[in-house]
């Protein structure tokens, strides 16, 4: 359950990432109140999680999908370049992740 609920706060990172950019520096009142919402929200399943799974593992793969999900975001919605290099840091974040988990208990 633990790692059900870190995934779902990784997501829920993404969601307030991209409303906080939306929010145009929280100029817009309904993209602001869902940056914080989610933000609540995802903070919240972290904290859950971090009950029973270790805080380096937890907050890494939080991070992580937040980071790369945000990544993705920036590139199929807003428009930003995918370049080589990019990618490249993309996959090193994933496998930086895949590596976390299979080094936790």
């Amino acid at each position: 359950m633990a790692w059900f609920m870190l995934i779902l706060a990784g997501l829920f990172e993404v969601v307030w990432a991209y409303s906080m950019k939306m929010s145009e520096g929280f100029s817009k009142l309904t993209p602001s109140i869902v940056t914080l919402v989610f933000m609540v929200l995802s903070f919240a399943l972290l904290a859950y999680a971090m009950r029973s799974l270790p805080l380096g593992t937890a907050y890494t793969i939080w991070t992580g999908i937040g980071a790369v999900g945000s990544f993705l975001i920036g590139i199929l919605i807003l428009g930003e370049p995918a370049t080589a290099m990019r990618m490249l840091a993309a996959v090193l974040i994933v496998a930086g992740l895949v590596l976390m988990k299979l080094s936790s208990t």
